[in-house]
């Protein structure tokens, strides 16, 4: 195993997922009011995303990534809607009285919505690229083996940082009562919302 790539995709995988954007918000608030395993499993469908498309610009499938970016503004729209609509109904939604009762469909739901997010942000994809090739790493010289290394190095890195996260913010959620955790649905459903906003503004012709 060539210990080198796959620290070189912790790495990666951890940079591109520490920035706090609308995931980040949305696995911030899931974790307040649903509890650890709910922004865990967010984190974690962002982090899927981020191995798939670290195969695209590990293995080196162009055809791929050109219809991603030449699909860039479909995606972005759809991207821009559906944060909207998480943004309002966070925003608009109240915290049970008592603690949720997580089953499997809502963890599943919560994996599938940040996976379905991350994939709708053509920069993502773009994000990779850039930095694959910047290091060299694009069309790994080592073959599918090197370049699996590299993507389950991206996949540990960034669920490493959700994990991180989820685990962080769980440790103040048994300090928010019911008017906090209001706030907190209040003040991340404004900011989700306004990421969606932001998002569909960028397809205004300049």
């Amino acid at each position: 195993m060539d210990y080198s790539l796959f620290f070189r995709g912790l790495v990666i995988g951890f940079s591109i997922a520490a920035p706090v954007g609308p995931i980040g918000v949305l696995c911030i608030r899931r974790t307040l009011a649903d509890g650890r395993a709910a922004g865990l499993v967010s984190g974690l469908g962002a982090a899927t995303a981020d191995a798939f498309y670290g195969c695209v610009a590990g293995f080196g499938l162009t055809f791929i990534s050109s219809f991603l970016v030449g699909q860039k503004m479909w995606l972005s729209l759809f991207g821009g809607l559906f944060l909207l609509y998480l943004g309002i109904k966070t925003l608009l939604s109240r915290p049970a009285e008592k603690e949720a009762d997580l089953k499997q469909r809502g963890l599943l739901g919560s994996y599938v919505s940040t996976l379905v997010l991350t994939l709708t942000n053509p920069m993502t994809i773009l994000s990779f690229v850039a930095i694959f090739a910047g290091l060299g790493l694009a069309n790994t010289s080592g073959g599918y083996d090197s370049a699996l290394i590299l993507v389950f190095g991206v996949f540990l890195g960034s669920a490493a940082w959700w994990l991180f996260l989820a685990g962080g913010v769980g440790l103040f959620r048994e300090r928010f009562n019911t008017q906090g955790l209001l706030w907190v649905n209040r003040i991340s459903g404004l900011i989700i919302t306004v990421f969606g906003i932001l998002a569909l503004m960028n397809l205004m012709p300049a």
